[in-house]
């Protein structure tokens, strides 16, 4: 195996993956080639990652073995399904998008993850994790029920295995049979590190024809004798449990193999092809190492997960000289930076806080506190729904727990934040980031609809801050909040308002005038706008001579202000970055229905459709959510 210690800016050289032009090509080469086709493969993600930007380090991962489940299947006649889509980079360069691949994540481009619309090879679209069990398992018997015979193939990371979804599926497919083949692609040894010459001789061994036919003559022959039957199948879980871990799949209802090496050409082509030809529910365990080939990915994994696009250096003509100021501009801080901080100095003030999170220590920037306070730091891996009722029970004994989850994840533990949560009125904190549109991850990933799912459960106090001091603030009010509390905050940094470093709480329920009318226009417009499109508000009021109002708490609204606002303005127009259905907008517009107010407004946000990926002020531009389209939207209304 070729081994980088760079990633190449030049395209490399790749004359026999620029011959496979699709999965049928790639299954006439010998194993030989393969290795071949595996270097040009990992050379050729290296230099088209380096050129976008994105997901790798799984991807290297699983050269081999993408390269192997190609040869072994019959794709697409056979379902091969990706879970995450982190790992799907080598397959969407084998199969027909690989001069497409400097489009990826960009916009118009090629999809980060797995998309049905893209391909016919990506059978099943994905972003989050531990879905491809579920989905592989319903084309198993789709086609079992339509009488078509093909094999439908899971690929689901060590991570992904760690939701419950993934063994509510494990223990469906068990029960039915079905002709279902997962992999495990275990990158992290965590479930064993038993990978050597016996355990890949094992492997090759209970996958192989002789030994499947001889196993079940041998149940054909025992069947007759009371009780040895099920005694020689104990026997034969025991030995494999010995060297393996077997035993649960096993007792689950599949055929275990593994673990075995999975760089191994030679054995992951064969052992994949003795197993495509077995009935029942098939569990291939493969052992890969997280960043393979590429040395620095290989020391770091979590580190190169992902990397931004290489920008080229500059050349001594192309330099500019740097700019001349007085005074130093204020470097803006991330919101999720705002959020480690303060929660630092939560905890340091008070010993009830908490913290928690589904598997985003360094997405929700909790790598500080995971090391300032390791007994107060919980990370459930890939599992939402404990996350939310590990909090409820954590606040039942008097602890103040704070959650930390992404928009689109809260989605997977919604019924928990409504049930056992909200219901009891616990003291829960959620700082809820990438609200809004996130960018080059796309609709998977986009926090589109978290104010329109919040907005509607009781007990829940919601709350989106226009700035990083805000945000502070705001996360403060949350905690100091007896009952469930929520603020959602983007992706990315904010206008660069300093934060300070009290723990000083912002009254929730009262929002805030940015500008009132200057003049005394025709026609008097209110702008109340949630959260990051506070920016973009600005410019467009000053335009228009318009009120300027920071909405900050969605729950409960501040009535008093919206009602002197309807008094004094013939159009209130609501702008924020979510849905328009059931958002904060709505509310607004709820308020005042119930008031008996005809008050005259214009609801502005995300369109009734999934917005796809690009840098988010492209995505927003298009959504007619930048101070250009805002403007656009009010002059259009004012014209009718």
């Amino acid at each position: 195996m070729k081994l980088f210690d760079e990633i190449p800016q030049a395209r490399p050289a790749t004359p026999l993956l620029d011959a496979v032009e699709s999965p049928q090509a790639l299954r006439a080469l010998s194993v030989a080639q393969l290795r071949q086709l595996a270097d040009e493969l990992r050379a050729y993600l290296l230099y088209s990652v380096g050129c976008t930007g994105g997901h790798f380090g799984a991807g290297l991962g699983v050269v081999e073995l993408t390269v192997a489940l190609h040869h072994a299947l019959e794709t697409p006649h056979d379902r091969l399904v990706w879970d995450v889509g982190h790992q799907a980079y080598p397959h969407k360069i084998l199969t027909g998008r690989r001069e497409s691949m400097h489009s990826m994540r960009q916009y118009g481009g090629l999809s980060a993850f797995p998309k049905r619309a893209e391909s016919e090879f990506d059978t099943f679209g994905v972003g989050h994790s531990s879905t491809s069990i579920s989905a592989a398992l319903g084309m198993a018997l789709g086609a079992r029920t339509a009488g078509e015979k093909r094999r439908a193939c899971a690929v689901i990371g060590d991570g992904a295995l760690t939701a419950g979804m993934a063994f509510e599926a494990l223990a469906h497919a068990g029960h039915v049979k079905a002709n279902l083949l997962v992999v495990l692609n275990d990158n992290e040894m965590s479930i064993s590190e038993n990978v050597g010459g016996m355990a890949s001789y094992l492997a090759r061994i209970l996958a192989s024809k002789p030994y499947t036919q001889m196993r079940a003559n041998g149940k054909k022959v025992l069947s007759h004798l009371p009780g040895a039957l099920e005694f020689a199948k104990r026997t034969e879980e025991h030995m494999k449990g010995f060297i393996s871990p077997a035993t649960l799949f096993e007792e689950m209802g599949f055929n275990y193999i593994g673990p075995i090496d999975g760089h191994d050409l030679p054995t992951l082509v064969q052992t994949l092809h003795n197993m495509s030809d077995l009935d029942g529910p098939q569990f291939l365990h493969v052992v890969t190492r997280k960043g393979k080939g590429f040395i620095p990915a290989e020391q770091d994994p979590i580190g190169y997960h992902a990397i931004t696009k290489l920008e080229k250096a500059p050349t001594e003509a192309t330099k500019e000289a740097p700019a001349v100021s007085d005074v130093p501009a204020a470097k803006p801080q991330k919101y999720c930076s705002v959020f480690g901080n303060w929660l630092c100095d939560a905890a340091a003030a008070d010993s009830r806080v908490i913290g928690v999170t589904p598997a985003m220590r360094e997405g929700s920037d909790l790598v500080r506190f995971s090391k300032e306070y390791p007994e107060r730091y919980f990370d459930v891996a890939i599992a939402e729904q404990h996350a939310v009722t590990l909090a409820a029970g954590m606040a039942c004994e008097g602890m103040k727990p704070v959650v930390a989850i992404y928009s689109t994840f809260l989605q997977r533990g919604y019924d928990q934040l409504i049930h056992d949560v909200a219901v009891q009125k616990l003291d829960v904190t959620f700082a809820i980031d990438r609200a809004g549109l996130v960018g080059e991850d796309g609709p998977t990933h986009h926090g589109s609809l978290d104010l329109s799912f919040l907005r509607c459960v009781p007990e829940l106090v919601l709350m989106a801050p226009a700035d990083e001091a805000e945000c502070r603030g705001m996360l403060s009010a949350a905690l100091a909040h007896p009952g469930p509390a929520a603020v959602r905050y983007p992706r990315g940094t904010g206008p660069g308002v300093a934060t300070g470093d009290d723990l000083e709480p912002l009254s929730i329920g009262r929002g805030e005038y940015r500008r009132r009318i200057a003049g005394n226009p025709e026609v008097r417009v209110a702008i109340v706008a949630v959260g990051s499109m506070n920016t973009p508000v600005t410019d467009v009021v000053e335009a228009l001579d318009a009120t300027h109002f920071n909405l900050r708490s969605i729950k409960p609204l501040d009535r008093e202000a919206l009602l002197e606002i309807a008094e004094g303005h013939d159009l209130v127009v609501t702008v924020e970055e979510n849905a328009i259905a059931g958002g904060a907008g709505a509310g607004v517009a709820e308020f005042y229905l119930n008031a008996g107010l005809a008050q005259p407004m214009l609801l502005l946000g995300l369109p009734d459709g999934f917005v796809e990926h690009g840098k988010p002020v492209e995505l927003l531009r298009d959504c007619g959510l930048d101070a250009a389209g805002i403007r656009a939207s009010i002059e259009a209304r004012l014209a009718r």
